[in-house]
């Protein structure tokens, strides 16, 4: 049996962080864990840095100079996840921003297709839209916003290969809309809405457990008038994603969700766009110019149109910005969207059972590697491409 051995650094286990650890492997699987301080062969030394566990992120629109948006297919979703891994991303959810039902029911089948395929790191898909509120509708086109009904609720609740989870506007559903997809096992968070106090929380009641990227485009906090953002941090009872680049959330806001959300309802999402990974930053999103500057993704009308931002960074930035400790940081970036996901008994601690995805950051937080399933990530994901490549000519 393989085993990684790692010292002199901080090696963030579930309830501790110890200077070393000795990994064995099972497969792709950790066997077993145990601390382990030593230099000896083979061992990898921190040099002060820290292993965590692999990164979880629910929200990546694209990387690598892809936008999922423009190009729904397995070699999209492949290069996506190759560029976030990078930055120790080891599961994500390719994310389609608002588009046409045809483009939702191809991104549906795509992801599908993307885990038969063996893509490393795809947990399933994000559909951040079309059911969203035109008066918060960011940088997303509102030609395609439509309501819920039946028809696309039969589109959404079929039965899927990797996780859904939905973002959408509670206020302009029936009632019962999101307790039947909750049912079916989609993950419905609320975002781009314009919804009251009241109507969140009733939507809470219905199964609603998301609050996509907390603060932004959404009803504030006032006090007499709590929205969205008032519901989130009261209630306590969804997950909330933030976007920690420093631009999306001012740090202030973000310390004040870290003191009023329990400490595993709150998680580090990129909400990344296709110049991630990229050389070439600016991009064209559903034909607006984006121009991309100091790790800022901005419209033409200069309103914030996703982000630059790596998983990585978004821990940094966590900890540099808003005072997080690193193991802290380190929950928020993998065991909180695990819990978030239900995929907590197989990723986002590490532990024996859990797969192996690790991510090895140096002491200025800055990624070092990636581990997927026990190989590193750019083994993992040229495996998985020479499968796929076979596969194909064999068909």
């Amino acid at each position: 049996m393989q085993a990684l051995t790692f010292f002199n650094g901080h090696v963030v286990l579930p309830n501790s962080v110890v200077r070393g650890a000795r990994i064995q492997l099972s497969g792709q699987r950790i066997g077993s864990i145990e601390p382990h301080d030593g230099r000896i062969e083979g061992a990898i030394d921190l040099e002060g840095g820290w292993l965590m566990p692999g990164f979880i992120d629910t929200q990546v629109n694209g990387g690598g100079g892809v936008l999922f948006n423009d190009d729904i297919s397995v070699d999209a979703i492949a290069t996506i996840g190759a560029a976030h891994a990078r930055f120790g991303t080891t599961g994500f959810l390719p994310t389609l921003i608002s588009d046409t039902l045809p483009a939702v029911s191809k991104a549906l089948d795509a992801v599908d297709r993307a885990i038969d395929d063996g893509v490393p790191g795809v947990l399933g898909v994000h559909l951040e839209g079309p059911f969203l509120n035109p008066s918060r509708k960011g940088v997303h086109d509102d030609a395609h916003f439509r309501t819920l009904d039946d028809r696309v609720l039969d589109l959404l609740c079929r039965p899927r290969r990797g996780l859904v989870m939905m973002t959408l506007a509670p206020e302009l559903c029936r009632k019962g809309d999101i307790a039947r997809l909750v049912a079916s096992g989609v993950r419905v968070a609320a975002g781009h809405t314009d919804a009251t106090y009241s109507q969140i929380v009733e939507a809470m009641d219905e199964g609603l457990d998301g609050i996509t990227h907390l603060y932004n485009a959404m009803s504030p906090l006032h006090h007499r008038d709590l929205g969205v953002v008032g519901a989130a941090l009261d209630d306590g009872r969804a997950w909330c994603g933030l976007i920690a680049d420093g631009a999306h959330v001012l740090p202030a806001a973000i310390r004040i969700a870290m003191h009023l959300l329990p400490a595993d309802k709150l998680m580090l999402v990129t909400d990344a766009m296709p110049s991630v990974g990229a050389e070439q930053k600016d991009f064209i999103l559903q034909g607006k110019a984006i121009s991309v500057a100091d790790g800022i993704c901005l419209g033409p009308d200069a309103q914030l149109a996703g982000s630059d931002l790596d998983m990585t960074r978004a821990v940094s930035n966590i900890v540099t910005l808003a005072g997080a400790r690193p193991d802290e940081a380190a929950r928020m970036a993998s065991a909180n969207p695990a819990a978030f996901l239900r995929v907590e008994s197989d990723r986002g601690k590490l532990r024996p059972g859990a797969r192996a995805d690790l991510v090895m950051l140096d002491a200025r937080l800055k990624a070092r590697m990636t581990w997927i399933g026990g190989l590193r990530a750019s083994d993992a994901y040229e495996r998985a491409a020479t499968l796929r490549k076979r596969h194909i000519s064999l068909v």
